[in-house]
């Protein structure tokens, strides 16, 4: 099921903090692109160096299914405590951003309209470093690099579920585009990534679904605090 829009009849605001936000996030990949490992590694989050405070600047090695493994390191920022947030807009590939992108281009306008502008920001980033905690905290001696905004897109997906259930969403479901409600899409995400966290045990297969799951969650209960003061449009 793969969203390719939703219903904004209702949105009364130009959504500028989420064009910013994508258009940061663009930046960012670009320069990951241009400067390459040496600038990724350094300004990714490692849980190891967010629970020492040591920055690590020499390749580890580690081992997993029986084979050894080295994980290159690089100098990062003074603080450490930094790639908590520098790690929010750096991805891995162009597939890992166009995804992050797409959703937060679909869900978060509905978002960035109900809590306002600056609410919006807050919010947002809160949730991103909910959900780098999510994830370091089961494993936190871990030297693996992580890094995505999906963590943080994740909470804008949790507030739209609860604030906005019942709005439309075109979904392409095979090849065929249909509409349905925002509870069955979000709610059917979320799912996906319980489920593939408990399949993959631990180590995630490589993607942090516990910081989509603390992410989300994070949205869920946040919007509420967030949303104090503010009305959602009234739908004609």
């Amino acid at each position: 099921m793969f969203p390719l829009g939703d219903d904004n009849s209702d949105v009364r605001t130009v959504p500028f903090v989420v064009y910013g936000l994508i258009a940061i996030n663009v930046l960012v990949f670009l320069l990951q692109m241009t400067i390459g490992d040496s600038f990724t590694y350094a300004w990714s989050t490692v849980p190891a160096e967010i629970t020492t405070g040591i920055d690590l600047v020499r390749p580890v090695a580690i081992e997993a299914g029986g084979q050894a493994f080295r994980i290159p390191q690089y100098p990062g920022p003074t603080p450490i405590y930094l790639t908590l947030i520098s790690s929010m807009f750096m991805h891995g590939s162009v597939m890992h951003i166009g995804g992050n992108m797409l959703y937060l281009w679909i869900f978060g306008d509905q978002i960035e309209d109900l809590l306002g502008h600056w609410r919006f920001a807050v919010f947002y980033l809160l949730c991103g470093l909910i959900a780098d905690f999510a994830h370091i905290l089961p494993d936190p001696q871990s030297v693996i690099p992580t890094l995505g905004a999906s963590g943080a897109i994740a909470g804008v997906l949790g507030a739209y579920l609860v604030k906005f259930p019942k709005n439309r969403v075109r979904v392409l479901v095979i090849r065929i585009i249909t509409s349905v409600p925002a509870v069955f899409v979000l709610g059917l995400w979320f799912v996906f990534q319980f489920v593939s966290q408990l399949a993959e045990g631990p180590a995630g297969g490589g993607v942090a679904y516990l910081a989509h799951i603390g992410g989300f969650v994070a949205g869920m209960a946040l919007v509420f605090l967030f949303a104090i003061g503010r009305q959602a449009p009234e739908r004609q």
